[in-house]
Order: C-alpha cells, then structure tokens, then sequence
C-alpha cells in the first residue's frame, strides 16, 4: 500500500486542529496547507505562513492545483472546518493516500468522528454540542484598529457575552503601531494571542489580510459588524499614529 502523503485534519471548533498540524509540519522541508472553505477570511493560513517559510499555502480558488504540488512527494495537510461535511474532499481524496485523524474533546465516544477517522487524537476540552450555533465571519483587510477599542470589544464585550455566547473566535488584526495579532478564544478558556511574524506596516493602510471569525449561540451580528466598525480608525488618525513611528 502507498505511504499516506496527505494527513486530513476534522474535528469539533477549538479542539486543537490547527494545533496538530502545526506540530507536524517539517520545519526543514516542503510542505502543503489547505483548509478548504475559508474564502475571504483565512487565518489559520495566514497564521501558518508567516511561521512556516517552506510551507505551501493553497486557497479555494487553488483547490485544483494541489494535485500537481503533491506530484513529487510532497507532503500535505487538509484541516476541514467544522462547517464543512466531513466527506467534502471525498472526490479528492478516495484517490489519493490519505490518513484521516480526527481530533476530539476527551470523553467522547461512538461519534461521526470515530466513524470517519483512521486514527483519533484527544484533543482540548470544549463544549462539543453545536447544534444550532451560528458563525459569522468579516474581513478587515486595509483596516487599522485603535488598540484601546479593540481591548473593550474582544475582552468587555465580545467574549463576555454582549453579543451572544461566543464559542469560538479568532481573529488577526492591524494594530495602530503596525504590528499584525492573532487573537484566539475557545468558551472556558483564556484569550491567547500573540504578534504575528510580519514587517510594521507603516505607510497608509495595510495591504495584507486581516479579519475575524466568531461562532456561537444567539449572535447578534449586526451589533458585532457595527461595534467593530467602530473599533477601525480613520485616514487622519492613521497618518497621525504612524508619523509617530
């Protein structure tokens, strides 16, 4: 039997998925990511890249392509969003070696993600019921948001409940001093982020991807939309913030 040279990723949101790839990645050799179904809003690629120099990123519009990058060997990772059906790649994949490892929050037994894995990985504990949640996503590209604001939307409001009980978020936004975050929240857990691998962006707005992602129970998404609006500074302010750098 052929060597699996693509590893598919599945599992419940903020249980780790991400995490797991990131762990398998060769550092020193080339490598393929697809997440497929992230349209216009892709931070875990963006995040993946500026980490992983070697490492390929493939979007949706590329989907086609990854059979001609895995021609010489190379090795591939497909994480599928909990938003996607599990046999979404079935076309793709029943062709092609694959090893299918699903990540799982500790306790869970008997689900469509034991019925559809080769192997299950323990993944973090999170609320794994999300019948009926919503998830709502927004790019930000070209815009800068006002540190101060930005603290009172993510910690005053958005992970503590003003706008629905939040699940799942994660974001990457440009800072006023020109430095690029990643802000990553699971339901129970503490806010991680950190400043991503990237040059300030110093000059007028920003040319690169930012946005955010949210998933959760009752999401008021206009209020989410409008409040972030609120947080992004404008031309003057801008000019005004990086005159300073």
């Amino acid at each position: 039997m052929s060597k699996p040279i693509i590893t598919v990723v599945a599992g419940p949101p903020g249980v780790g998925k991400t995490s797991f790839i990131r762990k398998q990645i060769p550092k020193d050799s080339p490598a393929i990511y697809f997440s497929p179904g992230t349209g216009n809003v892709p931070i875990d690629h963006t995040c993946l890249a500026t980490d992983f120099p070697n490492l390929k990123i493939i979007t949706d519009a590329q989907q086609s392509e990854l059979i001609e990058h895995l021609g010489n060997g190379t090795v591939a990772f497909i994480e599928l969003g909990f938003y996607l059906e599990l046999d979404a790649m079935s076309s793709l994949l029943d062709n092609i070696p694959n090893s299918r490892i699903a990540i799982i929050p500790p306790g869970t037994e008997n689900s469509e993600w034991h019925q559809w894995a080769d192997q299950t990985v323990e993944g973090c504990a999170i609320e794994s019921n999300i019948n009926n949640c919503q998830f709502w996503r927004s790019p930000t590209r070209g815009q800068i948001i006002d540190p101060a604001s930005l603290d009172v939307f993510w910690y005053e409001e958005l992970t503590a409940g003003a706008y629905g009980q939040i699940m799942r978020a994660k974001a990457i936004f440009d800072i006023a001093d020109g430095r690029a975050f990643y802000f990553d929240f699971v339901l129970g857990k503490e806010t991680e982020y950190q400043e991503l691998n990237l040059p300030r962006w110093l000059e007028g707005r920003p040319e690169r991807f930012s946005g955010i992602e949210v998933f959760g129970n009752n999401l008021n998404q206009k209020a989410l939309a409008e409040t972030l609006q609120g947080c992004c500074l404008p031309d003057a302010a801008i000019l005004a913030y990086q005159q300073q750098f």
